[in-house]
């Protein structure tokens, strides 16, 4: 029997010794090869224009292959006829795809790329929470195809524990949102404020509700595109945006002590928290400060905390972050979307059979 994989492994190089996506892969695949005789592994990385090799998989399967102490065999073509006879043919045991997102068809769920995704193995699993929102040939298309579609591990944990949060979380409600972007959170934003007693903001997301308050932000990060909308958000009352900054050269990289103090005291009142991107440019020490300071804070808390997103958990657990009622999950805008009750493409395939 061949599992087709799908795990995520859209992550930095730099990243990978603190990747939670990287943790959890592991396990699952060893977990895997005790049931099942081989493995196709699925996955992406960044949003590459046709084929790329700065964007190549090719550093992650070296890592897994190190971890796994097992051999990867690597398919650089997408010749599936090819792929077919070699995976079967092959006495070794994991196999790996190159970036997906090389194909145009992936992200535009081609039903022929996924009928031939599928035609790898006979069950398909999809391991991959944090793409699970997205309507990719490999996420959920592939499910039309594959003779059987299940959810992996990954996946269930991330619903049991998200789902403590999903319905009616205790009150009062702080949700955190930093990272560059606010375009792939604010629909979600829209979802949860009518739950929620703060929203938090940092980092772009912050930037762009601070120019739509009329406060000037330089060359900081904005989505200009996005202003119209945060400034309907902010009527709400319930955006709060940094009261001080850390800066370079005039541009924004770090929300400043005085809102460190403003956020911490918010977040030791609140009874749940969710937290998806970083307050700062974490990738220099001096500016990753704020996102240390909020961190400590939920430690502390004694409210129900879900942190989410690539680089928010490669920060959490880099710093050894430990909370009894604490859950690190794989998604960033997936734990959003999940969070706010939208159907989830990749949740939606598990069989009904």
């Amino acid at each position: 029997m061949i599992a087709i994989l799908r795990i995520n492994l859209d992550i930095e190089p730099d990243e990978f010794p603190n990747s939670l996506r990287l943790r959890l892969a592991i396990t699952e695949i060893n977990r895997l090869l005790k049931h099942y005789e081989k493995i196709v592994i699925l996955s992406h990385r960044g949003r590459p224009n046709g084929r790329d090799k700065r964007m190549s998989l090719l550093p992650a399967k070296k890592f897994l292959e190190a971890k796994l102490k097992k051999t990867i065999v690597f398919f650089d073509g997408f010749n599936f006829s090819e792929l077919r006879s070699a995976v079967r043919s092959s006495k070794e045991r994991i196999f790996m795809l190159e970036n997906l997102r090389f194909l145009k068809g992936e992200c535009a769920n081609d039903s022929g790329l996924a009928k031939s995704l599928a035609s790898l193995g006979d069950v398909f699993i999809n391991d991959d929470f944090a793409s699970s929102h997205r309507k990719n040939a490999s996420i959920s298309g592939i499910a039309k195809f594959a003779k059987r579609s299940i959810l992996g591990e990954i996946v269930k944990s991330e619903i049991k524990h998200l789902d403590t949060a999903r319905g009616n979380p205790r009150k009062p409600l702080a949700i955190i949102v930093g990272g560059a972007k606010i375009s792939d959170k604010l629909g979600v934003i829209k979802r949860l404020i009518g739950r929620a007693e703060y929203v938090l903001t940092g980092g772009g997301a912050a930037n762009t509700f601070l120019k739509a308050s009329g406060i000037p932000t330089n060359g900081s990060l904005v989505e200009e595109d996005m202003v119209s909308e945060a400034k309907k958000l902010l009527k709400s009352g319930k955006i709060v945006v940094p009261a001080d900054y850390r800066r370079q050269r005039g541009d924004i990289l770090d929300i400043g002590p005085e809102t460190e103090k403003i956020y911490s005291d918010i977040i030791i009142k609140a009874k749940t928290i969710i937290w998806a991107g970083p307050l700062g440019y974490i990738e220099k020490p001096e500016f990753a400060k704020g996102s240390a300071a909020i961190l400590k804070a939920i430690t502390k808390s004694k409210a129900r905390a879900i942190i989410g997103g690539g680089e928010t958990t490669a920060f959490a657990l880099k710093k050894k972050f430990k909370k009894q009622n604490g859950f690190l999950s794989t998604g960033g805008g997936a734990m959003l979307e999940y969070l706010a009750g939208n159907k989830m493409p990749g949740i939606e395939i598990a069989d009904k059979k």
